[in-house]
């Protein structure tokens, strides 16, 4: 977990760090924006689904959890079908659903109609595209994978800033059901980005050596639990999630709670994501750094107390500048955080094991997500004090850091050392003895013996030795 693991994809294929995979992260790109903005983006129309089926916001509401649900929570299925049908495949059928869905809606007849529809339809196409687009992007990228996932998590503030005014527009000119209709051929574009998926071919001479057969492997591959690294990572990030979500929700209504119209509230979310944009790349090119790549775990560690520090400073906002200030210092926070949570796990469990450990995570931080923004919003009602809500989520994402950093320091830190030790001692002892063998021998090309030290030099040592004294 301190290290970074150097991969090979399927069939001992090298990741190609560039040439096709710049077509794949661009794809990636996309899918993570759908992902990641598309929930945000359908609150847009809930005022009309209000008007429409007589429904409170409460309701409407419920629409952005079940595709937030269904992103997070149907995470070991992806896994499952990845490891049966190839990351190609599930992304196309994927597309799909995701289209669908929103085409659908469009016919609704009650908000039921549109839980199933949007909610959960739509929601199993998201999450059908977004982890197989991951880990597509793990396979075609090494050395460069941290600016990789840096650009491709830049998707999502891209992506929020399109489609929110891109949804008003669409409800002002063909109202909420001719907007989900268009939105629903845009989702298309998902199948686009499946095509750009291109499966790593080892090449023909490779494919003829290795034609011993190989023991198949799990659908989905439980054996990630024995990393400690892989528990530590897990318990971290679904502390984190419960409150990371909390404060993009309630900056709007904390800048109206404190006198603010409701056009100069939103800016706050436009100046969130218009940071948010730049933070994500700067942040992957810091991680791919030789220095800091080794230590990649700490420098998440960092940026979560970094977006929870922010939270707790951000709680004692008393009017609009401060608020602002605010946004700035955690579209950076939440950028960092946002460029490496996926980086990390990589990093710790490489490439073969990747596809079953991001869907258990995400099935964790479901869990999470359904609990950290309602559960503030319970605290809210309780309160009627914004600074109770984001002291709660500073407290939790800075304790999500400590469990991290401080565990990794103490369970895993010490743990790549220990091979290493060993491998020196045992070269020290084959020198010796090899140095002892050629004096015992009468070895008089005793040059010739030291040029190559691993342990069974000293074999070679022998019969030459042997000879020479003959």
């Amino acid at each position: 977990m301190g290290g970074v693991v150097v991969d090979e994809g399927p069939g001992g294929v090298k990741a190609p760090d560039g040439g096709w995979g710049w077509a794949v992260l661009s794809g990636c790109f996309v899918i993570t924006g759908f992902s990641y903005a598309f929930p945000k983006a359908v609150s847009v129309f809930f005022k009309e689904l209000i008007r429409e089926f007589g429904v409170g916001y409460s309701d409407t509401a419920w629409i952005s959890s079940i595709l937030l649900a269904m992103l997070y929570g149907t995470g070991p299925l992806c896994s499952v079908l990845v490891n049966r049908y190839g990351c190609r495949p599930v992304m196309m059928v994927g597309g799909l659903f995701a289209s669908l869905g929103m085409i659908l809606s469009s016919f609704s007849t009650s908000i039921i109609h549109i839980y199933l529809s949007t909610g959960v339809i739509t929601g199993l196409g998201l999450a059908l595209n977004f982890q197989p687009s991951l880990i597509m992007l793990n396979r075609y990228f090494s050395e460069k994978r941290p600016l990789a996932n840096g650009l491709a998590a830049a998707g999502s503030p891209v992506a929020l800033c399109c489609l929110s005014p891109l949804g008003q527009l669409l409800q002002y000119q063909y109202g909420w059901r001719g907007g989900f209709l268009i939105l629903g051929g845009l989702l298309l574009n998902c199948c686009a980005c499946a095509a750009l998926m291109r499966p790593l071919v080892a090449p023909p001479k490779k494919l003829e050596v290795e034609k011993t057969p190989s023991k198949r492997k799990p659908l989905l591959d439980f054996s990630v639990f024995k990393d400690r690294g892989f528990l530590i990572y897990t318990i971290a990030a679904s502390i984190m999630v419960l409150g990371l979500f909390v404060p993009p929700v309630f900056v709007v209504s904390y800048a109206k709670e404190l006198g603010n119209e409701d056009t100069k509230s939103a800016l706050l979310l436009t100046i969130l994501g218009f940071i948010d944009i730049f933070a994500r790349p700067t942040c992957g090119i810091i991680a791919g750094l030789k220095w800091v790549r080794p230590r990649v775990v700490y420098l998440f560690s960092f940026a979560m107390i970094f977006n929870g520090c922010t939270d707790l400073v951000g709680s004692q906002a008393k009017d609009y500048p401060s608020l602002v200030v605010f946004c700035v210092f955690f579209g950076i926070s939440y950028g960092m955080v946002g460029a490496l949570q996926f980086e990390v796990l990589m990093a710790i469990v490489g490439t073969e094991k990747f596809p079953s450990a991001i869907g258990l995570v995400l099935l964790m931080e479901a869990i999470a997500v359904l609990v950290g923004p309602p559960g503030a919003g319970r605290l809210l009602d309780a309160t009627k004090n914004y600074m109770y809500v984001f002291l709660l989520a500073g407290i939790e994402v800075v304790l999500a850091a400590v469990v991290l950093a401080t565990c990794n320091f103490l369970f895993i830190r010490k743990k790549p050392a220990e091979p290493a030790a060993e491998l020196e001692n045992g070269t020290v002892s084959a020198e010796m003895e090899l140095l002892n063998n050629c004096s015992l021998w009468g070895c008089v090309e005793s040059d010739k013996c030291q040029v190559n030290n691993r342990v069974n030099s000293v074999v070679h040592c022998h019969v030459n030795c042997e000879a020479t004294s003959v």
